[in-house]
């Protein structure tokens, strides 16, 4: 039976709603209850051995274990053989992800920050790592605490401060995550098996794509009802109000380190408008958008792009017009770009290439066609866009590992309330 999941603070510090990051020391002697984290985190485990549960998934926990909590997350420590003490820094991820991949990838490589924190994210450090490690953490942890001392001393210069401290604990947080990636990269997990604990964290990296409960249904093999009892069960939201939830999330991140108007922000956010989401804001915050960025905005356009809309704008395009000829070629016409700036949008956006990109959403649609209609599959092949059916078997078989006819065989939607 599922249990009500407590939901952390949508802010990185609950103190202070513009750190870029917040660092707290923990102690866990028993075992905990369960607990969605719409913040990325980071634990460095200190001392102590137990089992963390992450999105279902289990992973030991001891003196040097790394982990990495991506937002809409589900955590819990269900052993505990000794007393477990660990840091944790909170953090926003889309700026730190954006950061990245912006300025610490200057060749635009094809670097899959959340694919790969996803399928790895603890990472067992040996006695020097692990001493480096505890290094930087304590240098985010005592440059947080001069940060505040020097706000309450120096408040007319305090934004300027703020800036290049800001810019400090960043370069420490990405030289963590970056270790993360290559351990990650190097030493790569088995993917895990779809779970309903995964449904939350793909609504959080998927809120530029048009999200129904059919969306979902066909990705997770699930009825819509299924799907719909687990999230009002698990956070006790509706799926509505659950996604105006991540939004808001993302919006604050948005408002607080870019300059994106609301418009732009409603069509990367999936809100209808911009009346929209300053609606769902209000209600939520207590405060316009608006008025919230003027408030709280301290550090400005962290890496001012300003060409992100046309980011949005390729994916979408793609993502609505799957089953038309597209081609690369004809596509970056389109957009008044090359075939490689395309590409480099894709892989930025969707950490994929154009053609995986188009093959995965094609699969996906034409997953949910066999499971829900009668349909012949060379029917299904022309209708998301490929010219035949062997062309779909191919995809097919590079993303689910199975024929489609295999798959509308042995894969049913599952009907059963959790």
């Amino acid at each position: 039976m599922i249990k009500l999941v407590p939901i952390q603070n949508i802010f990185c510090s609950k103190d202070d709603e513009t750190k870029i990051c917040s660092f707290d020391d923990e102690i866990v002697s028993k075992p905990t209850t369960p607990l969605i984290h719409p913040m990325s985190r980071i634990w460095l485990i200190l001392d102590g051995d137990g089992k963390l549960l992450l999105n279902n998934r289990s992973f030991n926990l001891s003196k040097g274990s790394l982990v990495s909590v991506l937002p809409w997350q589900i955590t819990e420590i269900s052993e505990v053989h000794s007393t477990l003490r660990f840091f944790v820094v909170a953090y926003y991820f889309d700026n730190i992800n954006e950061i990245i991949k912006t300025f610490y990838n200057p060749g635009r490589h094809n670097l899959s920050v959340v694919q790969t924190l996803s399928q790895s994210p603890v990472l067992s450090l040996n006695d020097a790592e692990f001493s480096e490690m505890q290094h930087l953490f304590w240098q985010i942890r005592d440059e947080l605490h001069t940060q505040s001392v020097q706000e309450i001393s120096s408040a007319s210069n305090s934004l300027q401060l703020r800036g290049l401290s800001n810019l400090y604990i960043t370069n420490k947080l990405i030289e963590i995550i970056v270790s993360l990636i290559r351990s990650g990269q190097m030493h790569p997990m088995p993917s895990a098996t779809i779970d309903a604990s995964e449904i939350l964290h793909f609504l959080y990296t998927h809120l530029n794509e048009k999200i129904t409960l059919s969306m979902l249904s066909q990705k997770f093999y699930m009825s819509e009802s299924a799907i719909s009892s687990y999230l009002n069960k698990t956070t006790g939201l509706s799926f509505f109000d659950l996604l105006n939830e991540i939004r808001i999330g993302k919006t604050i991140s948005y408002l607080l380190y870019t300059d994106l108007t609301l418009e732009e922000l409603a069509e990367i956010l999936g809100f209808v408008d911009s009346a929209h989401i300053s609606k769902v804001f209000l209600a939520r915050i207590g405060m316009k958008a608006n008025d919230f960025r003027k408030t709280y905005q301290s550090v400005g356009n962290m890496c001012h792009i300003k060409d992100r809309q046309i980011f949005y704008s390729v994916v979408s395009y793609i993502y609505r017009n799957y089953a038309e000829n597209l081609q690369l070629n004809t596509v970056s016409q389109q957009f008044h770009i090359s075939p490689k700036e395309l590409n480099q949008i894709l892989l930025f956006q969707v950490e994929k290439s154009f053609n995986d990109y188009l093959n995965f959403i094609r699969v996906n649609r034409a997953s949910e066609l066999l499971l829900q209609t009668n349909k012949s599959i060379l029917t299904i092949a022309l209708e998301v866009g490929y010219h035949n059916e062997k062309t779909l078997a191919r995809n097919f078989l590079h993303y689910r590992s199975i024929t489609p006819g295999n798959f509308r065989r042995n894969i049913e939607l599952q009907k059963t309330q959790l």
